[in-house]
């Protein structure tokens, strides 16, 4: 059976009182009003991350994320952090390929492939980033461009470790814009990867992926995403800034 998964991306923002009194108020609301079985990853930036693991220590759902990692093992790379020292203070996942990686940092799928492969040798699971700019979808070719992105960046992987994978298909022109996939196109594209990974995998491992919605999801829109067939959870950026708000999108199941 596939996870039901809420992860909040916070990029770079809180400071550290700030990080922790949200990490606080996450902590307090998702013990006091969760109550299904559903996944809630944190992922602040680098510098929060050994404290924000220690409060959220032992509270069911909770889980510690980086928001990226290096794709070497160690070395000379200042200011880059590895998928060994994301292990080294609780983490649990990390999100690789996100679109402004893509976009600000260049990253390439040879390079996401490297990232993803060093984070399953330091028992991370990754949260692969995928999706498609607002020109590629006007031009029609979207699914083909973002089955593309996993091909080349996931499925050098036997099944064993694919099937630790967590996808979360971001439509970039959805990100930050106030604009947000409606319920339909984002079911089109969740069902379009499972089918995908089906064909190379099987239906069996495809079935018990999940595939994450990371556009823009708010407390207004996230009953109706979560409750598409193929959509089990969301990559939450902005509103998981508020704890109030992120609280209520983990509670849309």
């Amino acid at each position: 059976m596939r996870k039901k998964i809420v992860a909040g991306n916070w990029k770079m923002n809180k400071t550290q009182d700030e990080g922790l009194k949200l990490t606080s108020e996450i902590v307090n609301m998702v013990g006091d009003e969760v109550t299904g079985d559903v996944t809630v990853i944190l992922a602040p930036p680098f510098v929060h991350l050994a404290q924000v693991g220690r409060l959220i220590a032992g509270a069911d759902h909770l889980f510690l994320s980086g928001q990226n990692c290096n794709d070497h093992a160690g070395g000379a790379y200042t200011g880059e952090v590895s998928a060994a020292m994301l292990k080294s203070v609780g983490a649990d996942y990390v999100i690789i390929g996100h679109s402004e990686r893509r976009e600000y940092f260049q990253e390439t799928d040879a390079q996401l492939a490297k990232k993803v492969d060093l984070a399953l040798e330091n028992g991370l699971a990754p949260i692969f980033c995928c999706g498609e700019s607002l020109e590629t979808r006007e031009n029609d070719d979207y699914i083909a461009f973002v089955c593309q992105q996993l091909k080349e960046s996931l499925f050098h992987l036997p099944a064993a470790d694919l099937s630790k994978i967590v996808i979360a298909y971001e439509p970039i022109w959805a990100i930050g814009t106030g604009r947000t996939a409606s319920s339909e196109q984002a079911q089109e594209m969740h069902a379009a990867l499972r089918k995908y990974i089906a064909a190379q995998y099987g239906e069996e491992l495809a079935e018990n992926l999940s595939i994450l919605y990371g556009g823009s999801a708010k407390p207004a829109n996230a009953p109706e995403l979560f409750a598409c067939a193929d959509v089990d959870g969301g990559l939450i950026g902005g509103a998981s800034l508020q704890s109030r708000d992120f609280v209520d999108i983990v509670k849309s199941f």
